[in-house]
């Protein structure tokens, strides 16, 4: 399990890696990330979902462990990078397949999300199993919710009942619903007075589908911080905790919220 950090930091960058990936090629899409993300300066690295893949129903071929090379690939960016690392890979545990975001931490400690809305309009749901329990990432006195892909359309489920101060998103959103991307990603900004940040490839998959990016960053008022169009690179934004604070102090929508239970 990740451990909370002791550094306490009133800005934090977060670095959004928009890329191309190779269809259900990992060792070529570690290469890939590996050149794309060397030189980075930064706290927190979001990757794509299933950035060693692609978004692959072919779960049972393309799965590893956890105790495989993609996911020490992780650990060793983080620690490299020094900086918190997040994507998604196909994981396989106890003769069940996971879409599971990874967080790594620079200490080699990390925490896990399988993604709670398995995608049944491709049949995800058949060829993965849901996860139950979100997760809250503290790193440098920040709260963060990390999320993958369809989660964004289930804002109960992304409800910032503690308070997160950053959401992140990670997809393979696909261009003909683009649309849907950037305003759902500013509604939840909007609703829960958080930053949220949302990482989505570009290029086409092996069907055929393209991706379009427009992976993007909102404030807490909605209003956009960063947008990296259809273009490969890492695109890096600032986040004040200052001005959230101010934000959420003078207008507290948050008090007058419903409290309820997901089952």
């Amino acid at each position: 399990m990740g451990c909370a950090q002791k550094i306490i930091m009133e800005n934090l960058r977060i670095s959004l890696v928009q890329s191309n990936l190779y269809w259900e090629d990992i060792e070529k899409n570690l290469q890939h990330f590996t050149e794309l993300t060397h030189d980075v300066k930064t706290d927190i690295l979001v990757l794509p979902e299933m950035f060693t893949t692609g978004f692959t129903n072919a779960s049972e071929r393309m799965a590893v462990t956890m105790d495989s090379a993609p996911v020490k690939w992780m650990e060793d960016l983080s620690r490299k990078l020094d900086a918190l690392v997040i994507g998604s890979m196909i994981i396989v545990e106890d003769e069940k397949y996971y879409n599971r975001l990874i967080a790594a931490f620079p200490d080699g400690s990390m925490q896990t999300y399988d993604k709670r809305h398995l995608f049944s309009l491709v049949k995800e749901n058949d060829f993965y199993t849901a996860g139950t329990e979100k997760i809250i990432v503290n790193y440098k006195n920040w709260k963060i919710s990390p999320l993958v892909c369809y989660d964004l359309r289930f804002p109960a489920w992304c409800r910032n009942t503690e308070m997160e101060e950053v959401l992140v998103f990670i997809a393979n959103w696909p261009e003909k619903r683009q649309k849907h991307w950037n305003l759902l990603l500013n509604a939840r900004a909007i609703e829960n007075q958080s930053y949220v940040i949302g990482v989505n490839r570009i290029g086409e998959d092996a069907s055929d589908t393209p991706h379009n990016g427009m992976s993007a960053g909102y404030d807490f008022w909605g209003n956009e911080i960063v947008l990296a169009k259809d273009l490969q690179g890492v695109f890096t934004v600032e986040l004040s905790k200052k001005k959230l604070k101010e934000h959420r102090e003078r207008f507290g929508f948050w008090k007058d919220r419903d409290t309820f239970e997901i089952q």
